[in-house]
């Protein structure tokens, strides 16, 4: 399980990694912070950590594009 969990935490980096440059242009960035029970843990950063548009940032975009890419991905939480 540890080995599997390692394949899909390389995925949802790269799939971050690609999401990022968008954050980046408007101030923003994102910190991966764990994946655990199905849940991506991440952290926004800059100008997204006080966005008024965080939670359609969230959940319209680096949640659908993961859960779209990655079948394991159940959702994604947002840590402060």
């Amino acid at each position: 399980m540890k080995k599997e969990n390692n394949d899909i935490e390389k995925k949802i980096i790269e799939v971050l990694d690609r999401i990022r440059p968008y954050l980046e242009n408007d101030g923003g960035n994102l910190e991966y912070i764990k994946f655990e029970e199905g849940i991506v843990y991440i952290k926004l950063l800059g100008a997204c950590a006080g966005c008024s548009m965080i939670d359609i940032t969230l959940k319209d975009g680096i949640e659908a594009m993961l859960m779209d890419e990655i079948p394991e991905v159940l959702g994604v939480t947002r840590v402060e």
